[in-house]
């Protein structure tokens, strides 16, 4: 039997099964690109040419990636982070104050702590460009998916600069709204009380159970896997969940409950590739991150214990 090979192709045709993989049409993914929609139709046709297999089949709902094309997705994943790297290894010298880099960090910490921290960070180095990337998911810092993580676990690969800034203290809380119609809590299960908690995330279920906490995904009255979320529904007044004790003391409306029933510590880790280090804009970003970070946490450390 005479076995086809697949034929090379240009990493723009690639670029371009990325995006329509990305945005699920021709025209988004021609908006994506700045091009025209015939053109990325003419790109993925001679990408299925040059692979000999075809990468989506055509129905009145629109393109459908065959089975062939999904499985590409990870490797067109990487391609894309490899260019997104050059890019940014290439903005800026390694000795100078400018150029781009990439943070990833926690929803909430992205969200809700690291944005004064960049802030001061803009202001003195205003020359150095930021792409911060919000995932509850650890980030591969050895693909340089991101060149620097702020991370709330230990990291455990190696060729890593890892420094550990501290512990973040957690606990309940509950909006002064909330606790007048409800009022003040004495147990989690209590039926007039209302929980706010996770949906399917099972990092989340393994938290309760290292802190022998009964508690299941039906336990909880509003339910969802978006940290944001859950400190939304808390702000709001629906109910009782768990906030960062340094996020929590900026609104003076959120109320510690069941202070002995639940508390619990998150390390905070700043991380990026060792090889990073010869570049001066990562050094000042992850050194800045460390003192800020650790301004944070101590602050959030004297609450807790207040």
């Amino acid at each position: 039997m005479r076995i086809r090979m697949a034929r090379p192709a240009k990493w723009d045709l690639y670029q371009t099964l990325h995006a329509v993989l990305r945005t699920g049409s021709l025209s988004a993914a021609a908006r994506l690109l700045g091009l025209s929609q015939p053109t990325v139709g003419r790109h993925i046709e001679q990408l299925e040419q040059a692979l000999g297999l075809p990468l989506f089949t055509r129905s009145p709902q629109g393109l459908r990636p065959t089975d062939f094309a999904r499985q590409l997705t990870p490797h067109l994943e990487a391609m894309s982070s490899a260019a997104d790297t050059i890019v940014r290894d290439a903005s800026g010298e390694a000795e100078g104050d400018t150029g781009v880099l990439r943070i990833t960090a926690s929803e909430i910490v992205g969200a809700e702590v690291l944005p004064p921290i960049l802030a001061q960070f803009h202001d003195r180095h205003p020359g150095i460009a930021v792409e911060l990337v919000l995932s509850n998911k650890t980030e591969d810092l050895l693909r340089r998916e991101a060149d620097i993580a702020v991370r709330m676990v230990r990291p455990t690969q190696g060729a890593l600069l890892a420094k550990r800034v501290g512990s973040v203290a957690l606990g309940l809380f509950a909006h002064r709204r909330y606790l007048e119609k409800h009022g003040i809590p004495n147990s989690l299960q209590s039926a007039n009380q209302t929980a706010i908690g996770f949906d399917r995330d099972m990092q989340a279920q393994r938290v309760f159970d290292t802190l022998k906490l009964p508690l299941q995904r039906e336990f909880f009255a509003f339910r969802s896997d978006s940290d944001l979320a859950q400190l939304a529904a808390i702000r709001a007044g629906y109910g009782i969940g768990g906030v960062q004790y340094g996020i929590a003391r900026r609104d003076p409306d959120l109320v510690p409950v069941l202070t002995e029933e639940f508390a619990f510590d998150l390390e905070v880790w700043v991380v990026m590739h060792e090889d990073l280090k010869a570049s001066r804009r990562m050094r000042l970003m992850f050194d800045h991150l460390v003192e800020g970070l650790g301004r944070y946490v101590a602050q959030g450390q004297v609450e807790a214990a207040g």
